[in-house]
C-alpha cells in the first residue's frame, strides 16, 4: 500500500496494489496490520454506500461533531468522483484550506479524511458507487454540514453549478462565514 500525503497534514492518499490477470483483479483496500506499520492505527466501526445516479451530483460539505466526530476512509467502486477535505480545526495553520483528490474504479485511491475536516464529493460519471470506513458511528444529533459553494473555500468543483444536483440538507447548509467550528486545532 502506498501512502501519500496530500498539502493538508493528516489528509492522505492511500493506493493498494492490484493483482491483475486476464479475470480482472484483486486489492487489498484495507488492512489493520499495513496500516499500523505505516503509522495509521485506525478502528473502523462502520462501512457506508452511496449511490449517485448522476454525474454533477454533490454530497457535501459534511462533519460530525465531538464526541461523535469520525475519520473517513474513502474509495470509489464504480465510476468517479472529485473527493474533497477541508480543514475546520479552529487555531490550525491549514484552517478552511481544501484539498481534492481524483478517486475512481479504475485508479484505485482511496483518501483518508480524519477528524476535524469536511468531507464531500461530487460525481463525475452516472452510476456512481462510493464506499466508506467510519471510526465512529453515525450520529444525527452531532451531523452537520457546510454550504459546498463557500466563497472562502473557492473549491472547483469542475462542475457547472447549475448543473450540480443536491439534497435538501446540503441546499439548506449554513455558508462558512456563518458556521461556528466544533473542532479545535491539537499540534
Amino acid at each position: 500500500m502506498d501512502v501519500t500525503p496530500t498539502a493538508l497534514p493528516g489528509v492522505l492518499c492511500l493506493k493498494p496494489r492490484r493483482f491483475s490477470d486476464n479475470r480482472g483483479f484483486f486489492s487489498e483496500t484495507w488492512s489493520a496490520r499495513r496500516m499500523a506499520e505505516a503509522g495509521l492505527e485506525i478502528a473502523f466501526v462502520q462501512d457506508n454506500h452511496s449511490y449517485s445516479a448522476e454525474a454533477g451530483t454533490l454530497r457535501g460539505l459534511h462533519y460530525q461533531a465531538p464526541p461523535m466526530a469520525q475519520t473517513k476512509l474513502v474509495r470509489v467502486s464504480k465510476g468517479s468522483v472529485l473527493d474533497v477535505a477541508v480543514d475546520i480545526r479552529a487555531g490550525s495553520p491549514t484552517f478552511g484550506q481544501w484539498v481534492g483528490q481524483d478517486l475512481s474504479a479504475e485508479n484505485g485511491i482511496q483518501l483518508l479524511i480524519p477528524r476535524g475536516f469536511l468531507h464531500g464529493f461530487i460525481t463525475r460519471e452516472p452510476e456512481t458507487e462510493v464506499l466508506y470506513k467510519v471510526d465512529a458511528f453515525y450520529d444525527p444529533a452531532t451531523d452537520g454540514a457546510v454550504r459546498y459553494d463557500s466563497p472562502e473555500f473557492g473549491i472547483d468543483w469542475g462542475c457547472d453549478p447549475a448543473q450540480i444536483i443536491l439534497s435538501v440538507k446540503d441546499a439548506a447548509a449554513p455558508s462558512f462565514a456563518d458556521f461556528t467550528t466544533p473542532f479545535e486545532y491539537d499540534a
